[in-house]
């Protein structure tokens, strides 16, 4: 299964939003990795949001590639707040269990 997740760091108020098949692993990444990434400047990360995107990586892939181009903060917003959504992204379901 593959995740798409949004992630808020409340130092720098900014947004990321990636996709893993392991959304666990891949947040304590952001927040511990030795890595100098765009993600290690501005720890820490809240988990704010993950979804099922399906089994094929790409598909996932074309999920998070259409809402980084969006380049919205009020969308990454809506999506964690839970707000129906309409179009590619009213496949997204959401994991229950994540929440800051």
């Amino acid at each position: 299964m593959f995740y798409l997740y949004i992630l808020y760091s409340d130092n720098s108020d900014k947004y990321y939003i990636g996709y893993t098949n392991d959304y666990e692993r891949r947040f304590h990444e952001h927040n511990h990795s030795d890595r100098t990434t765009f993600t290690s400047k501005h720890r820490p990360w809240i988990l704010k949001v993950v979804f099922e995107c399906g089994e094929i990586e790409i598909e996932a892939i074309h999920l998070e590639r259409f809402i980084k181009k969006q380049k919205s903060r009020k969308l990454l917003e809506r999506l964690i707040d839970g707000e129906a959504l309409t179009g590619i992204l009213a496949q997204l379901v959401r994991v229950p269990y994540v929440r800051d």
